[in-house]
């Protein structure tokens, strides 16, 4: 479509700079606009908010209270102390069956997630050494449908097994004396919650969603409503425009990783072990990237039902699939994890991991963090070269 001649656009071409009066009134109008239609808010500020409540207490990688089934073929002072060992650690949730069959069946229909089974010799056990012959005394049996519960089910059934093989040792009055004794040291995440795993990840995940929805959605809602055009014929520049939308939602999405920050260390008790003026930097880095993401959709898009979709698609999905929230990027195939490379979130949650778990790792910073600062320089003069005072 032919460009707009007129006096106003004619201003705005003769003033490709930033005029401060200018940049201040969009910038208070955007505001005002924010006032009016609350969606904004609630993008920038209910919405992680809920997501962070939502997963932070819905997922976890963590397996305690297992239900699992004991079946013990000829009950005995041996069998009920195992009983007790598997019942008394905070991974199982122990239900006693009289036969297999029952406990079978349990499994079958999901009930159970594995079976102990204790044989009739099992009372033949003596210190190192089994009964010779025969089926052996005791028997583990996993539901293996879930592969990763499964191996985390069979390693703690070893260590229930292992620590009730010591006890009965001591109680013997037989000294342990093991040629190698191993001393469990862990880094970063001493408690070995999954949550402090999740949560600054899922930070980056609701930041990536909800950075590039702010501008994609306000941005289509002008262009549907069409004050988007208005704007077009008053003598502001196109860089002004961008700016007037860029700061506001700016603001709004810092204030709103700040909610985010803010419950994750306080609610979900996540220690934040790094420098916070660095957190801050980085994120406002990242934060530009997302918001450069929605203001190219909103350009090329222009309406508010395909720019939300679209938004989605390639902003909150790969970040919630191939940025190393949940999946390890180093176990993906190699296709998958060069494709990850164009991943932001994958960036900030390398940093963010680092920072909140372990503290300013440098090694870490600097090549997220650059590649970070590329990206952000990339979609906003993308935005720009795009962005002209035309309405086709």
């Amino acid at each position: 479509m032919t460009p707009l001649h007129d006096a106003g656009s004619d201003a705005g071409a003769r003033r490709p700079g930033i005029n401060g009066m200018r940049l201040r009134g969009l910038i208070r109008k955007e505001f005002l606009q924010i006032v009016r239609d609350p969606s904004s808010i609630a993008i920038a500020f209910l919405l992680p908010a809920f997501l962070l409540l939502l997963h932070g207490y819905g997922v976890s990688l963590d397996a305690t209270n297992v239900p699992l089934a004991f079946v013990a073929e000829a009950p005995g002072a041996e069998a009920a102390s195992l009983a007790e060992a598997f019942a008394g650690s905070p991974y199982f949730d122990v239900r006693r069956f009289a036969i297999m069959k029952d406990a079978v069946a349990a499994l079958s229909t999901h009930e159970v997630n594995g079976i102990v089974r204790v044989r009739e010799n099992f009372s033949n056990i003596t210190a190192g050494t089994m009964a010779p012959t025969g089926p052996m005394p005791i028997q583990v049996i996993l539901n293996g449908v879930d592969a990763n519960t499964a191996r985390l089910v069979s390693g703690y059934a070893e260590g229930v097994w292992a620590l009730w093989l010591e006890d009965r040792e001591r109680q013997a009055g037989r000294e342990i004396r093991p040629p190698v004794e191993l001393v469990s040291r862990i880094w970063y995440n001493s408690e070995m919650r999954s949550r402090n795993f999740l949560v600054p990840g899922l930070i980056a995940v609701n930041m990536t969603l909800i950075g590039a929805l702010l501008t994609a959605m306000v941005m289509a809602r002008e262009w549907e409503r069409g004050t988007m055009e208005a704007l077009m014929v008053t003598p502001v520049s196109i860089l002004e425009i961008l700016l007037g939308k860029i700061i506001p939602y700016f603001i709004m999405g810092m204030g709103g990783m700040a909610l985010s920050v803010s419950m994750a260390v306080w609610v979900f008790a996540v220690p934040l072990r790094g420098s916070l003026w660095l957190l801050v930097l980085v994120s406002s880095v990242f934060l530009l990237v997302s918001l450069g993401i929605g203001l190219f959709i909103s350009i090329v898009a222009k309406n508010q039902f395909v720019a939300g979709q679209v938004a989605i698609i390639v902003t909150f999905l790969p970040a919630f699939l191939l940025s190393g929230y949940i999946f390890d990027i180093a176990s993906m195939p190699r296709p998958v994890q060069i494709v990850t490379h164009i991943v932001a979130a994958r960036y900030f949650i390398a940093i963010l991991q680092s920072s909140f778990l372990a503290g300013d790792v440098w090694a870490v910073v600097r090549p997220n963090l650059a590649a970070l600062v590329l990206m952000a320089v990339f979609f906003l003069t993308l935005c720009g070269l795009k962005s002209k005072k035309r309405l086709d």
